[in-house]
């Protein structure tokens, strides 16, 4: 635009100069429509609001269209030197004023185009900062929502999978942390958790008590069988032949191993229709093993193996246990170790004093466990492929009853083995069971764990 007016403006200097010397109509009309376009370029400049300057331009034209038509008068009518002297005083430099006005209008524009272009600028800038600033906020704001969101979700998640976990362990027991509402959906599932585990503990106290009644039923009939037997092997109904006499201790055999398997499951039923519930009291620990070695020196001089039995420095001289279970769990794990254990091996029992506990081990040099079974003897009723290697048949239950044991009374169980080289079980006991009332009752008279099949 501002180019387009140098433009006309340099053709209203010649058209004024063709005004001074040829002054015809042709050169006034020229000058009039010269004028009458900057009027219109005058009109386009005002919307850009340059000021002072622009405002000068239709003023100054004003002043050019007078002059001219003046100087066209007296040039036409013969009065050059009138007219030369309109152009030097009045055309021309209404011409210049224009030419004056323009720049100061380019130079308006371009000042406030550099405004316009730093304000920008500086906008950008701040916007930058602006952003640059915020992103962190938003990232550290972001991070911790979706830390709370995954906080939120993962804690009820792992809470119901601990809970799960215990129930599939056979701890029907475990509380979740998680309070049951109707509001949530992870408070109605840990609601249904809790009706499923309180339902499932009701169907194990009824089995548990439905197979304590049917073995103590069982009892019964099996002593009557086992009182005729030793009746006929006795010759009490008349001689027998030799065949049936192979017969009936065949019979009799059978009848034992059932008699020893109705015990452990009496033993069994009886502790977890209790809920595990402990008789503690306090126990001398240093009877409890004296008890426990003479009991088994018998049967280790009748099978010619090594036992013996070692007491670490710093036992207690008192724990707080339930000592009749106690006493079962050794005698179920040194009865394994003799079972499987040759003539001229070793089974060796220490107790030592570990970290304000007491650990147990039993060692034998017997048949050992393969790894594949090792993690199932304490599942009820297994028993490993070793059975062959044994000095008598097990049950399957005597571990099973050794570990509830030694779990209620917050103690560990755990078991190393080597195929052909033995096996060693590792019992840790706290000094004091806790979470357990005790018993203020005397210690019981001394009595040993039955050397039998523990299995």
């Amino acid at each position: 635009l501002l180019g387009s007016f140098r433009e006309r403006t340099d053709d209203a200097r010649r058209a004024e100069d063709a005004l001074l010397f040829i002054h015809d109509q042709k050169s006034a009309v020229r000058m009039q429509s010269v004028i009458d376009g900057l009027v219109s370029l005058t009109d386009s400049l005002d919307r850009y609001r340059l000021g002072l300057s622009a405002s000068q331009i239709p003023a100054s034209l004003d002043a050019l269209r007078s002059a001219a038509r003046e100087e066209y008068e007296h040039a036409a009518a013969g009065r050059s030197t009138v007219a030369e002297l309109i152009s030097q005083q009045r055309t021309r430099p209404a011409i210049a004023s224009v030419d004056s006005a323009l720049g100061a209008s380019a130079t308006t524009l371009r000042n406030s185009t550099r405004q316009r272009v730093a304000d920008a600028t500086n906008e950008t800038l701040n916007a930058e900062r602006l952003v640059a600033g915020a992103l962190p906020i938003a990232l550290l704001l972001a991070l911790a929502i979706g830390i709370w969101l995954m906080r939120s979700i993962s804690r009820p998640v792992y809470e119901l999978e601990r809970g799960m976990h215990a129930i599939a362990e056979g701890d029907l027991r475990y509380q979740l942390a998680l309070a049951p509402n109707s509001a949530t959906e992870f408070g109605r599932l840990a609601a249904s958790y809790q009706k499923m585990a309180s339902q499932l503990a009701d169907l194990e106290r009824l089995r548990a008590e439905f197979v304590g009644v049917a073995s103590h039923e069982l009892k019964t009939p099996i002593n009557v069988i086992i009182g005729y037997l030793e009746l006929l092997q006795e010759g009490i109904y008349g001689a027998l032949t030799p065949k049936q006499k192979e017969i009936l201790y065949t019979i009799g055999k059978q009848a034992n191993g059932l008699t020893r398997l109705v015990k452990r499951l009496l033993d069994i039923s009886r502790f977890e229709a209790s809920g595990g519930k402990l008789e503690v009291r306090r126990v001398d620990l240093q009877r409890l093993l004296k008890t426990l070695e003479s009991s088994f020196s018998v049967l280790a001089m009748q099978r010619d193996i090594a036992f013996s039995v070692e007491h670490g420095v710093g036992l207690p001289s008192k724990v707080y246990w339930d000592e009749d279970r106690i006493n079962e769990v050794l005698g179920n794990l040194v009865s394994n170790a003799f079972k499987f254990t040759p003539r001229g091996g070793r089974v060796a029992l220490s107790v030592a004093p570990v970290d304000g506990n007491v650990v147990i081990t039993v060692a034998d040099t017997g048949a050992g466990i393969s790894s594949e079974q090792l993690p199932h003897i304490f599942d009820k009723f297994y028993q490993a492929d070793n059975q062959a290697q044994a000095a008598s048949k097990g049950t399957g239950l005597g571990l099973a009853i050794a570990k509830e044991i030694v779990d209620a009374h917050a103690g560990q169980t755990t078991v190393e083995s080597v195929v052909g080289e033995g096996t060693t079980f590792v019992v840790t006991l706290p000094t004091d069971a806790p979470g357990v009332k005790r018993r203020p009752e005397p210690t019981p008279p001394e009595h040993a764990p039955e050397a039998e099949d523990g299995g």
